[in-house]
């Protein structure tokens, strides 16, 4: 049986924190859980605040912004943090972020960063697959068996109304599982399955951490079957010349 147990009292975390003697006192992990945490606690602890004021935005970010109606700061920074701008409308900036992932804004958000980063933007981790790896070595110090890492963030879809979380980053799981070759129950063998299975875990667990102000960054998934071997995050980007909406 799957559970998922949303992991309670973190409190504001600010840069610089140890997030790992942070989750450590409420994991009692088992073997095979997997730790889902916000992107956004990632950040904050891995200092990726950056001041509005402090950005002077060029003629690129002054068109957007007027097209967008989104803060030309702002638009700044994703230029910076991205590239490419796949579509600009009234209140839409679709980017492709440096890490490949296509997202609103690049994935820089201004909401739930606490009272003292007023006037701040949050930019995504430098390497979402990097710092899911960071983060279960240091979880090696405080607890055993280590829980696999997924950083999850909130998407829109293509098509789809509202977001989901998706994995950011990974590791100690494998991100995708690719089920080509293997049989159905009638004996066909699968041509193109391949499963998001971090993707489907961050989304789950999503439901019991919430997307506004529920406070709850980080959550425990129990009792997933996953083929053995480790793939990250970045494994599940489609690559440019498979992209049929470019």
């Amino acid at each position: 049986m799957i559970s998922i147990r949303p992991l309670c009292g973190i409190g504001e975390v600010e840069p610089g924190a140890d997030l790992a003697a942070l989750l450590a006192p409420l994991l009692q992990p088992q073997p095979r859980d997997i730790l889902v945490v916000t992107q956004k606690i990632v950040s904050k602890a891995e200092n990726r605040f950056v001041r509005l004021a402090d950005v002077t935005p060029g003629a690129e970010a002054r068109r957007l912004a007027a097209i967008t109606g989104k803060d030309a700061r702002l638009v700044e920074l994703v230029l910076a943090d991205s590239t490419a701008i796949l579509r600009a409308a009234p209140n839409v900036l679709i980017a492709r972020h440096r890490s490949g992932h296509v997202m609103a804004n690049a994935g820089i958000d201004q909401s739930n960063l606490g009272a003292r980063h007023a006037g701040m933007a949050l930019l995504l981790p430098e390497d979402a697959d990097r710092s899911a790896a960071a983060l279960r070595v240091a979880l090696a110090a405080w607890c055993h068996p280590v829980p696999a890492i997924i950083i999850a963030d909130s998407f829109g879809r293509p098509w789809r109304l509202g977001v989901v979380n998706i994995a950011l980053g990974a590791a100690g799981l494998p991100a995708l599982v690719d089920r080509r070759g293997h049989p159905d129950r009638d004996g066909r063998p699968l041509e193109v399955t391949q499963i998001a299975a971090a993707d489907a875990i961050a989304a789950a667990a999503g439901l019991a951490m919430g997307e506004a102000a529920e406070g709850i960054p980080a959550a425990l998934v129990r009792g997933v079957r996953l083929p053995a071997g480790e793939l990250p995050a970045s494994a599940m980007i489609r690559p440019l010349a498979e992209d049929l909406f470019q």
